[in-house]
């Protein structure tokens, strides 16, 4: 299998997330979801020789992916421990550009072994750090029913949550559900085939984010991003599903993920970022044609204030 290079994963709006940074020559640039390495490639492609970038990624194939640039250094690592690496490499409040692409990699997808896609069969594994932690198997067989629905109600946001609980917890009574092809086969009565990918992508999607806790980690490093960056530093964020989108601009445009708009004593919104590109930015039709995992893409661009 493939792991390398462009083949892990293609990176998504590179040219609009690059002109996004506003890279200089000596910028200190993050890029929190390292992956196939395609953005920070591109960002290294534009710094001098005294810029530094730093990559994290707490997945262990990330690293075949290393630049061998003494520019880059490699932190492995969840995002939502930003701060603190970032205070151990004394950037912290020095940082001129941070990238997160939050989409899940081509190479996670196609990785039958991973348990990412219901395409292939494989152990319900999902997470993007095999070191540690529970597995979709595990939330599948372990979770309360109530729990259960919720995962697929929050964020899967699937009508029939509940419906869906209720069977696997009858059916993981009689047999632990450990395989993608055992799952599939107990929800089968849910899938109907006009529907069928996207149900199965929404099922997915919600386990995935359980498994890896991405909206707790994506608040956490969405936060630290403003002890991170300095004054005028910018922030890039690509997210693929509205859950991740609704966090990020709200965060954004009002500096809180409830997005409530507080004003001074003059009526001026207070925010600690101002808005770089107010209406989002997409792929282009013929990115999305010739990368299709692009097409739900949206890019957001601030600037710290």
């Amino acid at each position: 299998m493939e792991k390398e290079g462009v083949s892990y994963h293609v990176p998504v709006m590179l040219n609009e997330s690059l002109e996004g940074l506003n890279i200089s020559p000596d910028s200190i640039c993050v890029d929190v979801t390292f992956g196939g390495g395609g953005h920070s490639r591109g960002i290294l492609s534009l710094l001098g020789e005294s810029g530094r970038l730093f990559g994290f990624d707490q997945d262990a194939d990330a690293e075949q992916n290393i630049p061998g640039d003494n520019r880059f250094t490699f932190v492995r690592s969840n995002f939502r421990y930003l701060y603190n690496f970032m205070r151990y490499h004394d950037v912290a409040g020095k940082v001129d550009c941070l990238l997160a692409d939050l989409g899940v990699s081509s190479h996670h997808f196609d990785d039958k072994e991973r348990g990412f896609s219901f395409r292939f069969d494989g152990d319900l594994d999902m997470r993007m750090n095999t070191r540690s932690g529970k597995t979709a198997s595990d939330i599948i067989n372990t979770y309360p029913e109530d729990k259960l629905a919720d995962v697929f109600y929050l964020y899967g946001e699937l009508k029939i949550a509940r419906r869906l609980a209720s069977l696997l917890v009858k059916e993981r009574g009689n047999k632990q559900l450990r395989t993608i092809e055992d799952f599939l086969e107990i929800i089968k009565p849910f899938t109907a085939k006009d529907k069928e990918k996207k149900f199965l992508a929404q099922v997915f999607q919600a386990l995935r984010i359980e498994v890896n806790d991405e909206m707790r980690a994506l608040k956490e490093m969405l936060q630290q991003t403003l002890q991170v960056l300095k004054p005028g530093g910018r922030l890039v964020v690509i997210t693929y599903h509205s859950l991740e989108d609704r966090l990020v601009k709200n965060f954004l445009k009002a500096g809180n993920f409830e997005g409530k708009s507080e004003q001074d004593f003059f009526g001026n919104r207070l925010t600690p970022f101002r808005m770089i590109n107010n209406k989002v930015i997409v792929p282009s039709k013929e990115e999305v044609e010739s990368n299709p995992r692009s097409r739900s893409a949206k890019l957001r661009i601030a600037e710290k204030i």
